[in-house]
């Protein structure tokens, strides 16, 4: 499962650079997404898909692609807007209500038990390594730390 705390603002926007130079559709195909029907990433006027872009800014970061399925729409738009990054949502309407959605819950007991609640932290996920970039053609580079393209 991808974490995206590794990607920064620059690996995003090495990511629009890229698919600014392949064009929309080549780089959703090359890396296996699919258009974000009702999200949009805007930057300097140009639309953008976000689930495409934040995976593919996980491998500048990480050289690890994250794919379509482990990039969820909300989640990249998150990422997006934590990296100041305008990201358009479909409208409320056009969504399930979220109430309808739960189940309804049992009422509370209002008697107490006389065993005392424990909390237990959940721990967070350590940061992914971030992989060092070909300053030349922003390539991950190898153990070596020599560009395999441009030597």
């Amino acid at each position: 499962m991808a974490t995206f705390s590794a990607v920064t603002r620059q690996h995003i926007l090495q990511a629009i650079g890229e698919q600014d130079s392949r064009g929309r559709d080549d780089f959703l195909g090359v890396y296996g997404f699919t258009p974000d029907d009702g999200y949009a990433l805007l930057h300097e006027g140009r639309v953008y898909d976000p689930r495409a872009v934040v995976g593919v800014a996980h491998r500048y970061a990480t050289g690890r692609l994250a794919i379509a399925d482990e990039v969820a729409v909300d989640a990249a738009a998150a990422v997006l807007r934590k990296r100041g990054f305008d990201v358009t949502e479909p409208a409320v309407a056009t969504r399930a209500p979220v109430a309808a959605a739960r189940p309804a819950r049992a009422p509370r007991s209002t008697t107490r038990t006389s065993t005392p609640r424990t909390t237990t932290r959940a721990s967070s996920a350590a940061p992914e390594r971030v992989a060092p970039i070909c300053p030349t053609c922003s390539m991950t580079l190898p153990a070596t730390g020599v560009c395999d393209y441009c030597g």
